[in-house]
């Protein structure tokens, strides 16, 4: 008797489709205001989607397609994420002024909500390697519930 191997349809968006929402469309609606709302959003999804470790953070970034997310650095208040690959590289190719906030706001929500300290994240472009850095700090005396 053969088995068959169950295929696993994995639909894919267009990362242009993508790019046009995230790079264009939000700019020009949102305005200076771009990055701080972007910041916000990226906390309202985390609290959407609230993971449990960092390693779910970082299967998170995977399937929503926001690059390959990695801990590079870790310290008693803080945590240093890279944030790389294909996309993140096409990003910062196409347009100068390319932001990851909502990535940080993101991560801030989620250290946040581990760690149960008020977290706030700046995130980092390096263009020369193609990468994003952001970075996580927490307040141990600054509890939230």
């Amino acid at each position: 008797m053969e088995q068959k191997k169950e295929e696993i349809y994995e639909p894919t968006v267009p990362i242009f489709g993508y790019e046009m929402i995230r790079d264009i469309l939000l700019p020009d609606i949102l305005g200076k205001h771009t990055p701080e709302i972007l910041y916000w959003g990226g906390k309202q999804l985390s609290r959407k989607f609230p993971l449990q470790s960092i390693d779910e953070c970082s299967s998170f970034f995977d399937e929503a397609g926001w690059g390959t997310l990695s801990v590079i650095e870790q310290k008693k208040n803080e945590i240093t994420f890279e944030l790389r690959g294909s996309f993140i590289e096409r990003r910062l190719s196409l347009k100068s002024d390319v932001t990851f906030k909502l990535e940080a706001g993101f991560l801030a929500e989620q250290i946040q909500l581990q760690k149960k300290c008020t977290t706030e994240a700046a995130d980092e472009i390096h263009k020369r390697n193609q990468s994003v850095k952001i970075t996580a700090r927490w307040d141990e005396k600054d509890k939230v519930e």
